[in-house]
């Protein structure tokens, strides 16, 4: 027997299509099919009348008053998907009474199985019959008891297991309802006085009951009845709310308002004015009825929770107040009225309204029963829920048509269902068979209908399976209007192989160009290990699928189980209508509002199985892949899809816990990225052609979309991986280290196409540069891969940052020369690179390095090479001795700048001949080679002497005069250092410069009017001073210092106290006196010796300069030298006066003072021997 997938009917063979996956809540699979059901020899139609499936034994009565016999075959362990296959065993023929000619006769009517006492009970034509199981064999001699109109009334509170004496059942013949305990025989408990009984159902001492008419709550126990309301509304004479005392009388109690107690009862009220109403509804009623069940017209009536047994407070007052705080399991119903108040005529149902609309009776839960009502078969019927106490709960059910059988599935049927190890799902459903209107005629549907929430969508249509159907026909399938429902005693579980399918995993082999592929792996062991994990998964897969149930359907001469639809087949068929019916035009047809909807809808669900956790996982991530993909496969410039939406989509990416290597396998920019491992990349089956489909619309859809220009779509993406990228740590994720490799590497990749698309327009770093900056300086997981990417975007600045989280100095230093040396490098982000390698050479340790890229930056640049050395906070320190060395065999023109460093910044002499020699070798070699060396030096002394004074120092002349080539600059310092910069200690190799100078005498004026200085040969230097240069403000410096040092910065200059004394400078100035005397021009003499000797003539003799002056030169010319030396020569007399003065003075004061100490200490004789 081939299972169904779908609620809309079983085929045959040769008509048989693929049906799309069932979104109802109930699917049917066949149980029995084409039952000859007919004896032989038999020419009316025969139908099903009632079925019971106790172990392995089917009991089908029909409407020839026969009982067929099946007994189950079990399947095939090894085939799972097979379910049990029912063989003939035989046909019984019932007890019944014999009809009246042309009188209908209703067959089998009941089949009632007593398990624990191996009994069976069977009503037909009236006549209830006793028999043994499972054979069917005739029990109790042969008991039958006549007239009976219906059998059952278990309690359904207590299991088979805990009646110790039999099965107590209720048996309801023409003018009571008997209750008995079958045992070893059958025992009659009591009678109960309520004729015509059609229906029953009991909880414990409380039934609730029916008959032609009307329902009514019984007492069990203690023998009372409360009337509720009639099968049909149009029934005026009945009054719900009466109680009745039936246990020692016939004739019928008055209602409990007429009995003394002034308050009344006020039910009565409340049921006659609910039930009356149902017959004469408006059409404006109905549809509020319909959008909304919970029409009672009185708020205290309705359930407080659909989920719990609702409380049962009585509405209006009771007969006491005792009475009124007794629950109903504790108290019985009032007492019967007294025999002498007026009594009411028992009502006789043949005298009554009447009606072909058959009761129904269902208890969902232990204080709740539901009863059907309506005003004829042909119109609308209403389920109303009452309680224990008689009051009215929840809201109604509105069925199209009245019903013509009802079942309950869920919440009370859960423990029976529990036995075989399948938890009953938390939905609650009633169950329908009844007729829909169609063009021509009628057909027969089942509805469905969820009691446990107030819902009025909920509602549901199934299509009977008809084995067949007819073309063209007004009625569809056979026996219309015998379709039934039952609960059955027995429960069969059906396996849904569609549901393992989906939820096992299966690997998601991705295209060959996928990066990551390993290619050390032996395929012979790869392909060992997938084809045992398929096995396995095929087996854990067999086990999700199991489902169970007890409603049979029958209809005509078939049998069909009525299974819940598995939860993820459900849903599974929503998001499949919202998909689109062709792969490539998914993405303008998905409804993502009713995927959104389905979302929602498990948001707050409680998976209580394995199977429901796996059910919520895969459609949450279905769902997530739909979105994604539809999101990505939009136009961007006709994209409807609102902010809202993109950030909900993300929501439930991030939520869903799919594995984004899957997301990113159908992203054609990011594909390549995913990295599968050596175990592959294993998802739910039913995702891999989703996978599959989507992969192959992106690929070929337009390359606006497949480059991912659509910025909020790329910025969606981004936030997802960014948000997994939190996760990292997390023990839970498999394939931890290939999932995070791909997240990684695809986000560098897309914030690479981010930054690529929108610098070039702008000329301005991106908004993703600096997030780009962030990843790579945060660290990635595929650092292989990432140094792949940016040296294929030609980013290697940004490789640079990536080299430096892994601390690879190396490559990052020789990143940045690649830069520098010309290599292309499309962010431009490296701003002044050589600085930017001294700052990091600094920041490292390793010597081997900050040699290999300090002596490489020190070609290049010189000044920032040495820096490199020298930094007093680098972290590596160097012994100058070693520099010098290494700057000597790797970069000689950085060693002079070194030099200076050591010379002139850390003060260093040691080093000073060197750097002499430098300049030296600098200079010369120019002087040598360079007649224009020589002319601007000569041209420099000509501008220099034909300044009228006053006029700066040559010094000052030269440097603020300086010529911008190497070698002057070069002079500069090599005078300052041969001048005594660095002070008087300082010596150097006076000969050997001597000797290199000698034959640029005539050049280098400067520099030997120095080294005279340094030989003692001051008249020479003195005279080179005045003549050969003409810097007469030098000349005077150099005799105030003693002929120790000239051109040496002003910080450096020393006072005349501490190189000379006053007979050195008096004896340097009679030089310079001497050769002012020899100026050529006799104006610049006159004016430069009168200026000498009248500022510095104190350290001139009088009689020497006077024999010194020209007896040409009037006195006048040098009156000022003169009246200065008479003034030292008088100030010089004055002062000895008043010295003498103040010496006698002193003497005196000195003579007193010892008088008076004489005085003091008095005469001193002494002996003389």
């Amino acid at each position: 027997m081939e299972a169904l997938d779908d609620a809309q009917g079983v085929l045959p063979p040769k008509r048989r299509r693929k049906a799309p996956t069932s979104t109802s809540s109930y699917v049917f699979r066949p149980l029995l099919e084409d039952i000859a059901l007919a004896p032989e020899g038999y020419t009316s139609k025969v139908h099903i009348t009632c079925i019971e499936l106790w172990e392995s034994n089917l009991y089908i009565g029909t409407s020839a008053a026969e009982i067929l016999h099946y007994v189950a075959i079990p399947p095939d362990p090894a085939d799972f998907t097979a379910s049990p296959s029912y063989i003939f065993a035989s046909r019984l023929q019932a007890t019944r009474n014999q009809t009246s000619a042309g009188s209908p006769a209703p067959g089998v009517q009941q089949i009632l199985v007593l398990p624990k006492v191996s009994k069976a009970c069977v009503l037909c034509n009236g006549t209830l019959t006793f028999y043994s199981l499972p054979e069917l064999s005739p029990a109790f001699s042969n008991t039958v008891v006549p007239g009976c109109s219906w059998v059952g009334g278990a309690n359904q509170n207590q299991s088979h297991d805990e009646d110790e004496d039999g099965q107590t059942i209720m048996i309801c013949i023409k003018s009571r309802i008997r209750l008995v305990r079958i045992g070893d025989e059958p025992r009659k408990i009591r009678n109960i006085e309520f004729p015509s009984c059609l229906a029953i159902a009991r909880r414990d001492n409380f039934a609730c009951v029916a008959d032609t008419q009307a329902y009514a709550l019984l007492d069990v126990e203690n023998q009372q009845k409360i009337s509720l309301f009639p099968i049909s509304s149009l029934d005026e004479n009945a009054a719900g709310g009466q109680v009745e005392d039936i246990s020692f009388h016939p004739e019928p109690s008055r209602p409990l308002s007429g009995m003394g107690d002034p308050r009344g009862h006020g039910r009565s009220t409340s049921l006659g004015t609910f039930v009356s109403g149902i017959g004469r509804r408006s059409p404006q009623s109905r549809s509020q009825e319909r959008s909304g069940r919970n029409t009672s017209p009185e708020p205290e009536l309705r359930a407080a929770s659909p989920l719990r047994p609702p409380d049962r407070p009585r509405s209006g007052s009771v007969t006491s107040n005792a009475a009124r705080q007794l629950s109903i399991f504790e108290k019985a119903l009032p007492p019967p009225p007294d025999r002498t108040s007026s009594q009411l005529a028992l009502r006789n149902p043949s005298d009554s309204f009447s009606t072909n609309m058959t009761p129904h009776i269902c208890s969902p839960t232990p204080t709740e029963f539901l009863l059907t009502t309506g005003t004829s078969p042909e119109e609308p019927g209403v389920g109303i829920f009452v309680n224990l106490d008689g009051d009215v709960v929840r809201g109604t059910l509105q069925f199209d048509r009245y019903p013509t059988s009802v079942v309950v599935d869920g919440n009370d049927q859960s423990a029976i269902v529990s036995t075989t190890g399948i938890q009953q799902p938390l939905e609650c459903y009633i169950l329908a068979s009844t007729f829909q209107r169609k063009e021509k005629g009628h057909k027969e549907v089942i509805e469905v209908h969820r009691w446990d929430i107030d819902d009025a969508n909920s509602t549901e249509h199934l299509d009977i399976p008809y084995p067949f159907e007819e073309e063209n026909s007004d009625d569809v399938g056979p026996a219309l209007g015998h379709a039934r429902l039952r609960v059955i005693l027995s429960h069969n579980s059906a396996s849904f192989v569609e549901v393992g399918e989906r939820l096992r995993l299966g690997r998601l082999r991705l295209p060959s160009n996928s990066q990551a592929q390993e290619t050390d792996w032996d395929p012979a062991l790869m392909t060992t290990a997938e084809d045992n994990r398929n096995q396995e998964e095929q087996a854990f897969g067999q086990r999700l699928g199991a489902q169970s149930s007890r409603i049979v359907l029958w209809s005509g001469s078939s049998i069909w189980w009525l299974i819940r639809n598995p939860l993820v087949l459900r849903l599974d068929g929503i998001i499949e209508t919202a998909m689109g019916s062709l792969p490539d035009q998914r993405h303008q047809e998905v409804d993502r509002a009713k995927i959104s909807r389905t979302i929602s809808s498990i948001q707050d669900f409680d998976a209580n199985t394995e199977t429901d956790f796996l059910s919520l996982k895969y459609i949450r991530q279905k769902a997530v892949l739909i979105l994604f993909a539809d999101t990505l496969s939009r136009d961007p410039s006709a994209s409807t899809i609102s902010n809202i939406e993109l950030r909900t989509t993300e929501k439930v990416m991030v939520d869903s816990g799919l594995d984004p290597r899957i997301l990113l396998s159908i992203v054609p920019l990011l594909r390549e990225e995913v990295i599968e491992g050596k175990q592959g990349i294993w998802i739910h089956n039913g995702l891999i052609r989703v996978v599959k489909e989507y992969a192959q619309v992106l690929s070929e859809s337009d390359p606006i979309r497949g480059a991912l220009r659509y910025s909020e779509s790329a910025n969606m993406i981004k936030r997802f991986l960014a948000a997994w990228r939190q996760r990292k740590g997390f023990g839970s994720i498999a394939d931890e280290a290939e999932v995070f490799q791909s997240v990684d590497a695809a986000l560098l990749q897309l914030l690479l196409h981010q930054d690529g698309q929108q610098s070039p327009k702008s000329g301005l770093p991106s908004a993703a540069r600096a997030e780009l900056y962030s990843l790579v300086d945060s660290g990635v997981d595929c650092f292989e891969r990432a140094v792949v990417l940016l040296e294929q975007n030609r980013r290697l600045y940004v490789l640079s940052r990536l080299y430096q989280n892994r601390k690879m100095a190396g490559k990052v230093l020789e990143t940045w020369r690649r830069i520098i040396e010309g290599e292309e490098d499309a962010g431009n982000e490296l701003r002044d690179g050589e600085n930017e390698i001294r700052k990091y050479l600094a920041k490292i340790r390793d010597i081997n390095l900050i040699q290999e890229y300090g002596t490489w930056l020190a070609r290049r640049n010189a000044d920032l090479g040495v820096k490199v050395f020298a930094d007093d906070n680098s972290r590596a320190k160097f012994i100058p001795e070693d520099v010098v060395q290494l700057l000597q065999e790797q970069a000689p023109e950085a060693v002079k700048v070194y030099l200076e460093h050591l010379v002139f910044g850390k003060k260093k002499v040691l080093y000073a001949n060197r750097l002499i020699t430098y300049y030296l070798d600098s200079v010369l070699q120019v002087l040598e080679t360079s007649d224009e060396a020589r002319s601007i030096l000569s041209q420099s002394y000509e501008s220099y002497r034909a300044l009228q004074p006053p006029k700066p120092t040559y010094r000052q002349f030269i440097m603020d005069n300086a010529v911008p080539v190497p070698w002057w600059q070069d002079r500069l310092r090599l005078l300052e250092l041969l001048g005594g910069s660095h002070g008087a200690d300082f010596s150097y190799d006076l000969d050997n410069i001597l000797g290199r100078i000698e034959p640029f005498e005539q050049d280098l004026v400067p520099e030997s009017i120095i080294l005279d200085g340094r030989q003692g040969r001051h008249k020479q230097a003195l005279r080179l001073l005045t003549h050969g240069l003409g810097d007469y403000h030098t000349a005077i410096n150099y005799c105030l210092m003693g002929g120790a040092s000239i051109f040496h910065p002003i910080s450096g200059s020393l006072t005349p106290s501490e190189t000379s004394t006053r007979e050195d400078q008096a004896t340097l100035f009679g030089y310079l006196l001497t050769e002012f005397l020899r100026i050529e021009d006799a104006s610049n003499r006159l004016e430069r010796t009168s200026e000498l000797l009248e500022r510095f003539g104190r350290w001139y003799d009088v009689r020497e300069v006077l024999s010194m002056i020209p007896e040409s030169w009037s006195v006048e010319l040098v009156s000022g030298f003169l009246v200065g030396a008479f003034r030292r020569l008088v100030h010089d007399k004055h002062e000895g006066m008043v010295v003498k003065a103040l010496s006698g003075a002193e003497n005196l004061q000195v003579a007193a003072a010892f008088a008076e100490k004489c005085r003091i200490a008095g005469a001193q004789i002494e002996e003389v021997q």
